[in-house]
């Protein structure tokens, strides 16, 4: 704990230390926003979770992704690799040439939220089906 200022009492000073994200904090939608666009759509989470495994290659991370369209993963993967999530590296050593795809610190950072939300997804998908299917029964 840094030490106290002088001349300043306790509660002066700790007017300066950084204060614990509040719930209001978290509206702050105008900074979040940008980068959750970035990370939180469902193929940036699906693509980031398939290279925390291990490098990928194009077909292999679309073999994997049941559903994605070889725009839409070629899209996200350059989207990714500009928000320095994702590192493309061109395998000259090959033929024909290929391209393997590896997670950066900066996206592993990602994999305990991401493996959390996974989690969540398991234990209440569900229940989450079985609003879906309650709330379109009373709807017709």
């Amino acid at each position: 704990m840094p030490a106290l200022d002088e001349g300043l009492s306790p509660k002066a000073n700790s007017a300066r230390r950084p204060k614990a994200v509040s719930t209001e904090a978290l509206l702050d939608v105008e900074k979040a926003r940008p980068v959750l666009e970035q990370i939180a759509n469902k193929w940036s989470v699906l693509i980031l979770t398939v290279l925390c495994s291990r490098p990928s290659r194009f077909n292999e991370i679309m073999r994997r992704l049941d559903g994605i369209t070889h725009k839409a993963l070629s899209e996200a993967l350059k989207r990714l690799e500009r928000n320095g999530l994702i590192h493309r590296e061109v395998l000259t050593t090959t033929t024909p040439v290929g391209v393997e795809y590896t997670i950066t610190p900066l996206g592993r950072s990602l994999q305990q939220p991401f493996e959390a939300l996974y989690a969540w997804s398991m234990t209440y998908g569900p229940e989450l089906e079985r609003a879906q299917e309650e709330y379109d029964r009373v709807r017709d």
